[in-house]
């Protein structure tokens, strides 16, 4: 088997992960009140990150190493603050977009909220305008077809109202847009698993405070919902983060991007077979139209193609 083949199964497994863990986080709510939820998992999933950190540390190769021992004190401590405040800043965008699709999943289905939470593609481009980066013509037509099937998807009428969990998941994707942007920003300047690591300890102290705040935990309701909040943060955060890393050194960008939005398709797969959710012909149309929407923004340009077969 090559290292492409083996790249795109492991990106497939990935995508599988992160759209069961819907189920999982709709589970989750049957026990706990969401920011209970999302408090521990999200910390849980730093606590992951940690061995893994120490594993790819260990397997860095040697002039990586030699370039780092190498480093002054000065740089040491410029290179671990921007780190930091990297973490803290994705930490806080993770946490609103965590938050705000946790209340949001609770009042809709796990499959809906996974094709409304991938609707961040779409909108990535429409922030980076703001940005001042060059965004595709095609992207607007994406949006055009993203709203399209966010109607059929959400709206129960002609009246243009849209259910209030849906709402909730639809504010989550624009700030997932925001939190990807942020880390389209700090991840060039630092470590990629470390980063993420802070953001999920950061995301995950927020929520614990709130649940404090909010919310009246009980260690024997925890203990009852343990595998829902185990599954999301083990494997959604720990192993399926580890595993696009690996695979994305030997995986083609477009195919890789296409491949992980699969998540979406196996959230509404899990969603029908695991909680028996089901969706009208209307609401299955505008997950295709969603779903052709997230391919078509991932596609390549002509001159992108043609820039990549120059770099060949």
């Amino acid at each position: 088997m090559s290292k492409k083949m083996k790249s795109n199964l492991l990106l497939f497994l990935t995508a599988f992960i992160w759209g069961t863990a819907f189920v999982a986080q709709k589970s989750g709510m049957d026990y706990i009140e969401p920011f209970t939820y999302g408090g521990i998992r999200q910390f849980l999933g730093g606590l992951v990150l940690i061995p893994v950190i120490i594993f790819l540390d260990s397997r860095k190769p040697a002039e990586e190493k030699n370039r780092l021992a190498a480093r002054t004190e000065a740089q040491k401590k410029a290179e671990d603050k921007i780190l930091l405040i990297g973490g803290i800043c994705c930490g806080l965008a993770l946490f609103v977009a965590g938050t705000l699709q946790q209340f949001g999943i609770a009042h809709t289905t796990a499959g809906k909220a996974g094709f409304i939470t991938t609707l961040y593609v779409v909108i990535v481009p429409i922030f980076s305008i703001f940005l001042r980066k060059k965004v595709k013509p095609i992207m607007w037509f994406c949006v055009m077809l993203g709203a399209l099937g966010l109607y059929m998807l959400c709206m129960k009428d002609a009246t243009f109202t849209i259910q209030y969990g849906d709402f909730l998941v639809l504010l989550c994707a624009v700030a997932f847009a925001v939190h990807i942007l942020v880390i389209d920003y700090f991840s060039p300047k630092a470590d990629g698993v470390k980063l993420s690591c802070i953001q999920f300890l950061v995301a995950g102290i927020l929520g614990i405070i709130c649940m404090f705040i909010f919310e009246t935990p009980t260690i024997e309701n925890i203990l009852a919902g343990w595998f829902p909040i185990v599954y999301a943060a083990v494997f959604s955060s720990g192993v399926a983060y580890t595993l696009q890393i690996v695979a994305q050194k030997d995986a083609d960008p477009t195919a890789a991007s296409l491949i992980l939005s699969l998540e979406s398709v196996f959230a509404a797969l899990a969603g029908m077979m695991l909680l028996h959710e089901s969706m009208t012909a209307k609401e299955l149309l505008g997950c295709v139209i969603i779903f052709a929407a997230i391919i078509i923004a991932q596609l390549p340009s002509k001159e992108e193609r043609l820039a990549a077969k120059g770099g060949n």
